[in-house]
């Protein structure tokens, strides 16, 4: 598919400098790119790279001032990565839907489904579940009894949902997702295995939640494990039995939230963050890669590290860390010099 950057303007309420005949069919970075391709700039650390990019056009923001001259032709925007993401979603949608159901498959007939279904191959409604409109269910998907699912919401290859959970409507699931697998309860015993406590909540998805692949959502040992409208989990993602997620928290893979903690709205959480269970981290936090959650957080908080600590604080405290090789050495110089002292 082909466009002239001054349609791809028209279409982003963009203003084109340079020349908006130029024909574009593809997307690159703006580091690697070639001609014909449309690119973007919106890290400044990128910068360096609009005077020798190879792409045809790149979109920028309308404050753009370039330093020296450029091959490429501009495409002025508001914001050059809210109008790619803009422009990637127009695509998509140009993108033939999948529909209709496909065979071998399997709907109970007591399973309601709304219209324009897609399901794929080898998916598996069971009884009393609730499909609303314009659900895309690819093959291998697995829904459990009683399961409600919202409407234009897409489950991946391979999703599995348990019994009785709920999952809003617009949710993306990717391909491996678990939601509503037993939340991880088990009593101890004096002389013997583990007793298992039986999980009998369940998972409630709000609106507007996407899931990364393989990522595994528990449910409640009683009540439910909520995710929030508009939540977002990357890949690999552990949400325990009982957790609570705010509105519009985002968390970066490889991250885990331990039992009955509850995370509050607009919280950005990096990769590989533990957070223990029981605890509460409060509204608009940020939580840097790594950091060892075990205490509660207040809200607006900015806090990194391992057990976590404020993010200044961390910052000085690697500053002297980096200086401890030499410290120990100018220690040991000391001693040697007070003996001295106290030998003579």
């Amino acid at each position: 598919m082909e466009f002239k950057a001054k349609d791809i303007a028209a279409l982003l309420n963009g203003t084109v400098e340079g020349d908006g005949e130029v024909r574009l069919n593809n997307i690159s970075k703006i580091d690697q790119g070639v001609p014909g391709t449309l690119s973007f700039l919106s890290n400044p650390a990128y910068t360096k790279y609009i005077y020798t990019t190879l792409a045809s056009a790149v979109l920028v923001s309308k404050g753009f001032s370039p330093e020296s001259t450029l091959s490429c032709t501009l495409i002025r925007v508001d914001d050059p990565y809210a109008a790619l993401a803009q422009l990637l979603k127009m695509y998509q949608e140009m993108n033939p839907e999948k529909s209709g159901i496909e065979q071998p498959s399997f709907v109970s007939s007591s399973a309601t489904i709304g219209e324009n279904l897609y399901l794929g191959a080898f998916a598996y409604i069971s009884d009393h579940a609730k499909i609303g409109k314009n659900v895309k269910i690819y093959p291998q998907v697995f829904v459990g009894d009683h399961v409600v699912i919202g409407d234009n919401t897409i489950l991946y290859s391979g999703v599995k949902i348990y019994a009785d959970c709920r999952i809003g409507s617009d949710c993306i699931l990717h391909a491996g997702v678990v939601i509503g697998a037993d939340g991880f309860g088990f009593a101890p015993n004096e002389n013997g295995p583990y007793s298992k406590i039986v999980q009998i909540g369940n998972v409630i998805l709000e609106d507007f939640v996407e899931i990364g692949a393989n990522t595994t959502v528990d449910r409640a040992t009683m009540g439910s494990t909520i995710l929030r409208k508009g939540v977002k989990l990357d890949d690999q993602i552990m949400i325990a039995h009982n957790v609570e997620i705010g509105e519009n928290t985002v968390m970066a893979a490889q991250s885990g939230v331990a039992g009955s903690s509850k995370v509050g709205k607009n919280c950005v959480i990096g990769a590989q963050v533990g957070i223990s269970g029981h605890l509460v981290v409060g509204d608009n936090v940020k939580l840097g890669g790594k950091a060892g959650v075990m205490t509660n957080i207040a809200d607006n908080s900015t806090m990194i590290g391992a057990p976590v600590q404020d993010f200044k604080d961390f910052m000085r405290s690697m500053a002297i860390f980096r200086k401890l090789p030499q410290m120990s050495v100018d220690v040991s110089d000391l001693k040697k010099w007070m003996n001295k002292i106290e030998q003579h």
